[in-house]
């Protein structure tokens, strides 16, 4: 079952806690090449939330907010819900950089059995979130799966390290973050700016950072308004697509990216697939709980 989007609500200091909580799962995703921040806002019920509140900073919040009348200007703003995601978000984001380049140069393999799990789970999960599988719906998705099978087989490239070529990557990353099925770190990788952008938030290289930063914000306020359309208009049709990119990303994310398939199963063979299925069983724990959350928020537990 399709977990109902969260939408605003009267929130207690525990709902705050869950917020951020998500926010560092949905800032984990959003480290690794493979996997999509926007996703796993999506298993948890606060995609449509989170463009949402995108979208409400708008010409009219800046213009309240450049007179200086700032009550105005966060009353109409779910602030709360921003600083409680995006603090988990910042805290995934410094904490697991460095990590994450060990795990990929000492066990690659792992990493990527466990991302492929994660992204395979999260497509059977969101395919429920379809209302009808018409053909319309089913050709759309099959063609967005073989274009992005296709894009997964490009080869990263040599980039420009200027402001420009910076703030561009930023608005086409974030755009990819936001959405479920693809992931912005992948997306920087084809762009040649992986191990940079990584490197820049280990060093706490404040330049570059703001310069991505500045071209992400421009992006993300653009993008968020398309995505809030389709939802309302094309739910289905938006799904499908999203689910046949997530299934044409898992070229990019295969563990055994050099042989194709192994020859013979080892203990390494086994390990991997022990990482697969624990990518799996994550992604289940998680709209687990986040199932559980709706309903203590809406149900017997809501105490709002």
């Amino acid at each position: 079952m399709c977990l109902p989007q969260s939408r605003n609500s009267p929130r207690t200091l525990k709902d705050y806690l869950w917020l951020a909580a998500c926010g560092f799962f949905i800032g984990s995703a959003n480290v690794v090449p493979g996997v999509s921040g926007g996703t796993i806002a999506f298993i948890l019920g606060l995609y449509e939330e989170l463009i949402d509140a995108i979208n409400a900073v708008n010409l009219d919040f800046f213009r309240r907010l450049f007179t200086f009348r700032l009550r105005e200007a966060f009353d109409e703003f779910p602030w709360r819900f921003v600083l409680a995601l995006g603090l988990g978000i910042g805290i995934a984001g410094f904490t697991l950089a460095e990590r994450v380049t060990w795990a990929f140069d000492h066990h690659p393999e792992l990493v990527w059995a466990f991302f492929f799990g994660l992204v395979l789970a999260s497509a059977v999960v969101i395919r429920r979130c379809v209302v009808r599988w018409s053909p319309v719906t089913l050709l759309i998705g099959g063609l967005v799966a073989a274009a992005t099978f296709v894009l997964m087989g490009l080869m990263p490239r040599q980039t420009p390290d200027a402001a420009w070529f910076l703030m561009l990557s930023g608005a086409i990353v974030i755009c990819a973050a936001i959405l479920p099925g693809i992931s912005g770190a992948f997306l920087l990788v084809l762009l040649g700016k992986y191990q940079y952008m990584l490197e820049a938030v280990v060093r706490l290289d404040v330049l570059t950072l703001l310069l991505f930063a500045i071209g992400a914000a421009g992006g993300l306020i653009a993008f968020a308004r398309i995505i809030r359309w389709l939802f309302r208009h094309r739910k289905d049709e938006t799904i499908a697509v999203l689910v046949g990119l997530m299934l044409g990303s898992l070229r990019g994310i295969w563990p055994w990216r050099e042989q194709g398939l192994p020859t013979a199963f080892t203990l390494e063979v086994a390990l991997v697939l022990a990482f697969a299925a624990f990518g799996v069983g994550l992604v289940l724990i998680l709209q687990y709980l986040a199932g559980r959350r709706h309903l203590q928020r809406n149900g017997v537990g809501d105490k709002g």
